[in-house]
């Protein structure tokens, strides 16, 4: 893996190279967990476990918690709602439009959504999944380090590995990605 610190998004050009991922699972450790991350890691938003409101109020917090250590928190969901939320950014599918000023976690499961991923504009990076069986989606497929890797060299957007990733098969992923991703992984 390349190895560089994941950037200050405050500088306006280098995006997070580490991404804590929120869900059910880790929500109850989110605060010191992104105490201990590197300066200007990320924090992908999801808590689809809440209603609206709650979500609404977790995002500020944790936003908050964030932003304090020069990262940046991006929201699950559509480009209109992140606006709204003042997030850096939103993750999903690579769809919709761009705004220069959002950063874009494009998530790619197989060739069809590279390319759609690679079509879109702005500051985007693409999240390769899942790489290895995970507790998210116990059972499901994964694409395994060689699928993955093939990906990798098609995207032309900056590579996330994500899918059952700890500290130890980042560095195994090797130097075709810029930065990986986690739930479990980063929150024990």
């Amino acid at each position: 893996m390349r190895r560089r610190q994941p950037g200050n998004t405050k500088s306006g050009n280098a995006l997070p190279t580490l991404w804590l991922i929120s869900d059910a699972r880790n929500d109850a450790v989110l605060e010191r967990v992104i105490k201990r991350l590197p300066f200007g890691s990320g924090l992908v938003f999801r808590h689809y476990h809440l209603a609206a409101e709650p979500r609404r109020a977790r995002f500020e917090r944790l936003s908050k918690l964030i932003r304090a250590r020069g990262g940046a928190i991006v929201l699950a969901g559509d480009l209109r709602t992140a606006r709204r939320w003042r997030a850096d950014g939103c993750y999903g599918a690579p769809r919709g439009g761009a705004d220069a000023r959002l950063i874009r976690l494009l998530t790619v499961h197989d060739l069809h959504e590279l390319a759609r991923a690679n079509r879109m504009p702005g500051r985007a990076q693409a999240l390769i999944s899942p790489i290895f069986a995970t507790r998210t989606h116990p059972g499901g497929a994964h694409l395994g380090v060689q699928k993955f890797e093939g990906l990798a060299r098609l995207s032309r957007l900056p590579v996330i590995a994500l899918g059952g990733m700890t500290r130890a098969r980042a560095t195994q992923i090797g130097a075709i990605v810029t930065g990986w991703a986690a739930i479990d992984g980063l929150s024990a």
